[in-house]
């Protein structure tokens, strides 16, 4: 399989009609100027030098705003450019991202004609009244329509939606999760909420009307959608915002977070609970007492089973003084696991 290469350019807030009230996109993509045909050729070609693999997959994906929205000259000038690496074989497809209610018949068309191959929506939530309540100007219908339309031409679908919006329970995301699926996508991408400055957000939380997510209650949120993204294989390509010098630690000076779920390795808190599940789950299917479970996985899934921080192993020997042993194969497809019991307290007590 190749080895696959994104090259990001950031486009932030230039093309969105409505101003969401957790949106700052000069925040979060850390992008402060206005995106030009010269600065993406820059950008483009920069990235170009640091990959050395010839046989590699590259990408080309705007990011930020709302691509398809943002004015029509602008659109094909920055289609353009990366085109031209198309062309020359540097590059091998372009990635866009944008509103579900900036899709049409000829905006397609458009972006077919310079080989775009995905587009990703941002839906954020199935529930009009959240969708309203946070100032995102259109509705799951417009979700609908467009990602049907997306397919039918021939694109790839990517989604993006949030957990712990304004209003927002466990259950609106878990619906959110079962509509989207029904959509079927390709990949989608899952943000906790942040507050992040200068947001109508911010405002809410200064003022005590809005009250984000705990870490734990964001993991376990998350936890529960990957599970379910993941048993229709749908690839989950992100969950929790990146993390730069401007989303980190709201205790840092220069962070543009204020409060939140934030964590830098968001996405291994998840997954990690989730192979924590997995061996708690095994474990209590035995009728004896557990003293040693043995995991095997593929070296690249390691980190998780044993959790961030070692998490997973302290847990398990905390909460049922069990040990956990840990071995790499690489021959386990990734993702996938033994979990075998090699110890139990009568074994113990027999040693």
């Amino acid at each position: 399989m190749k080895k696959q290469y994104i090259i990001p350019i950031f486009v932030p807030h230039l093309g969105c009609p409505n101003d969401c009230i957790f949106c700052n996109q000069k925040s979060i993509s850390g992008q402060k100027e206005k995106m030009t045909k010269e600065k993406a050729k820059k950008i483009i070609e920069e990235y170009l030098e640091k990959i050395k693999n010839e046989e590699a997959e590259v990408e080309i994906a705007f990011y930020g705003g709302s691509f398809t929205a943002i004015e029509t000259d602008l659109q094909e000038e920055l289609l353009e450019t990366a085109y031209e690496y198309i062309q020359e074989g540097k590059a091998d497809s372009i990635r866009i991202s944008t509103r579900p209610d900036c899709i049409d018949k000829e905006i397609l068309k458009r972006l077919k004609k310079y080989k775009v191959k995905t587009i990703e929506l941002g839906v954020q939530s199935a529930n009009d009244y959240i969708l309203k309540r946070t100032n995102r100007g259109h509705t799951f219908a417009d979700v609908k329509k467009a990602s049907k339309m997306i397919r039918w031409n021939g694109f790839k679908l990517g989604h993006q939606m949030m957990v712990g919006l304004p209003e927002s329970t466990r259950i609106d995301e878990v619906n959110t999760a079962k509509a989207l699926i029904k959509l079927k996508p390709k990949m989608v991408r899952i943000y906790p909420v942040l507050v992040v400055k200068h947001t109508k957000l911010e405002k809410e939380w200064e003022q005590g009307k809005y009250e984000p997510l705990p870490l734990v209650q964001a993991v376990e949120v998350c936890k529960e959608l990957v599970r379910m993204f993941a048993d229709k294989n749908i690839d989950i390509i992100r969950v929790g915002l990146q993390n730069t010098d401007e989303i980190t630690e709201p205790e840092k000076e220069e962070s543009e977070v204020v409060a939140g779920p934030y964590h830098p390795a968001f996405r291994q808190l998840v997954e990690s609970a989730l192979w924590y599940d997995a061996v708690v789950g095994k474990i209590k299917r035995l009728n004896v007492k557990v003293k040693e479970v043995e995991v095997t996985v593929n070296p690249i899934d390691s980190n998780n089973v044993i959790g961030h921080k070692k998490e997973n192993v302290l847990k398990l020997k905390e909460t049922y003084d069990v040990d956990l042993i840990l071995k790499q194969d690489e021959t386990m497809k990734q993702g996938k696991s033994k979990i075998e019991i090699t110890k139990t307290y009568h074994d113990f007590l027999e040693e």
